[in-house]
């Protein structure tokens, strides 16, 4: 790569649990020859993603390539974390051919995308495309995406209801952001939910998308890299509801971190969690246990009430068996001690 030639960065948004850690795993072990880096932005106290991207690691994609933020939002800390970050990537011998980013499910795209805009990295990188991820049967259960003529509805009935909720804007200033949509898990939504879900995201686009089904990362990557659309130039065709605002507030969420101690049956920790997310509204839980008996690592990712849990590595012979949960919910609907019991007690959810 000629040292005048611009590094392409792909971001890749999308809600919680939308996929987009596997999708960034798939692109890692299918590089098509480039030497790439990655970027994990986590909303938490603690990593999971980076970790588990970085056991994924491969020579055309080494550990050391991949860096994570877990400082907040990109969004919000562009000059503290984002921009030395991807100025330090630059400087790596040999240079990174592609840089993958994935934001945070809580992200707005937008504000990352004026980051590029930044003088001291505007001549040597540009925005290959946007990708946004959607949980096809989340989206054709209308969680993600809002019933305008509902809302209309309750706010003439009561002034003081807002005509939209944090959750809806977030999923729709990542669409309207995105180069291309990645509809994943379709075979959880099945066919008459893929078609509801493709709807509603054509009816959100501000202009017209091609909409891919993934499932379980797997793609082309040649379908998502290499798109060219140069973002950064074009920022004003892609609108969002916080065009007029200064900052991107998250006071809307909050994240829980629970130390784990070892458990004996998985089954019975995905009951708690499913349990929790029923009676507490959390949006997410993401980390990692310890299982009396087993010498491989069980990795927990649950987007509500949906929970899946897999051994993803051995655990280090030096590494202390300690598990932590991230949990997050929207800021009114979080109690702390209630899911720390509900966690470490399992009687609490019985």
């Amino acid at each position: 790569m000629s040292d005048l030639t611009k590094i392409p960065v792909t971001v890749v948004t999308g809600f919680l649990g939308s996929g987009k850690t596997t999708l960034i795993r798939h692109l890692m072990q299918n590089p098509q020859g480039k030497r790439l880096a990655v970027v994990v932005n986590e909303f938490g106290d603690i990593g999971v993603d980076g970790d588990i991207l970085k056991s994924c690691a491969i020579p055309d994609c080494p550990a050391e390539n991949i860096v994570e933020l877990a400082n907040g939002c990109i969004c919000c800390t562009v000059a503290d974390d984002f921009i030395p970050t991807i100025e330090a990537l630059m400087a790596v011998d040999p240079r990174p051919e592609h840089i993958l980013i994935e934001t945070s499910g809580l992200a707005l795209p937008k504000p990352l995308l004026k980051a590029f805009d930044w003088p001291d990295i505007r001549s040597r990188i540009t925005v290959d495309g946007v990708i946004a991820l959607a949980d096809a049967e989340a989206v054709a259960h209308g969680r993600f995406a809002p019933n305008v003529a509902a809302v209309d509805a309750q706010r003439a009935a009561d002034d003081s209801l807002d005509h939209e909720t944090p959750l809806s804007e977030v999923f729709e200033d990542q669409i309207s952001c995105a180069d291309i949509i990645l509809l994943t898990k379709p075979d959880l939504a099945g066919a008459d939910g893929v078609t509801k879900a493709k709807a509603v995201i054509e009816a959100e686009a501000p202009r017209p998308l091609p909409i891919v089904e993934v499932a379980e990362g797997i793609v082309d990557p040649r379908v998502v890299l290499g798109l060219e659309a140069a973002a950064e130039d074009d920022i004003a065709a892609r609108p969002s509801h916080h065009d007029t605002h200064h900052d991107h507030d998250h006071e809307d969420f909050e994240s829980v971190v629970i130390d784990m101690p070892e458990v004996t049956d998985p089954m019975e920790l995905a009951a708690r969690i499913e349990a929790l997310a029923r009676t507490q509204n959390v949006l997410r839980v993401k980390g990692y246990v310890s299982v009396q008996g087993k010498p491989m690592r069980l990795l927990i990712q649950a987007v509500g009430a949906r929970v899946r849990h897999q051994f993803d590595r051995p655990w280090g012979p030096d590494e202390a068996r300690q598990g932590r949960l991230v949990v997050i919910a929207e800021h009114d609907d979080i109690n702390s001690d209630v899911i720390r019991m509900a966690l470490l007690d399992p009687v609490a959810v019985e």
